[in-house]
């Protein structure tokens, strides 16, 4: 085959793989588009934007009933929508009795924040777009998103208007 033909041959290839190799990474940019947990006041200002490095993040805060910390933990989706994936505390009774979760609780790994971890209730699915949480002093609601300092809500807001609102959001 003469030197042209082959080059022009190759350069088909090379093309043609080349174009089938951006697909994917095109469907892969846009399912990994840059998302942040905005957190909006009573008014609906932005107090706070974290960005996600990843797809999860948690919220943690001290039980009333028990006085000990507790945790949900959420996966977000491409949506913008996040969902309840795990639920984690210090204290079991706070698992077994206060989210009366059906299935047992476990020992959490050792580097986890919290001493047990359990799934949710497959039953009642918790999805989220938005969700208003109380951030009150008691309560102590603190936002944990991996690479980023753990962010105290409660410190946003006022005690007259002690309340937030979560949401994922495209960041700008």
């Amino acid at each position: 085959m003469p030197r042209p033909a082959i080059a022009i041959a190759a350069l088909g290839c090379l093309i043609a793989f080349g174009v089938v190799a951006l697909e994917p990474a095109t469907e892969q940019d846009a399912a990994s588009t840059p998302q942040a947990v905005v957190i909006r006041g009573h008014t609906g200002d932005v107090l706070a934007r974290v960005a996600l490095p990843g797809d999860n993040f948690a919220v943690s805060y001290r039980n009333s009933i028990y006085g000990t910390l507790a945790e949900e933990r959420y996966v977000v989706s491409p949506d913008e929508r996040y969902r309840l994936v795990q639920i984690a505390a210090d204290q079991l009774a706070v698992l077994e009795e206060y989210y009366a979760v059906p299935g047992p609780p476990r020992r959490a790994e050792p580097a986890d924040r919290r001493t047990w971890v359990v799934p949710p209730d497959p039953a009642h699915p918790a999805v989220f777009e938005e969700l208003s949480i109380a951030a009150t002093d008691l309560g102590q609601r603190t936002l944990h998103v991996p690479g980023s300092p753990p962010l105290a809500l409660w410190r946003l807001v006022e005690d007259n208007h002690p309340f937030v609102v979560l949401a994922i959001e495209e960041t700008p």
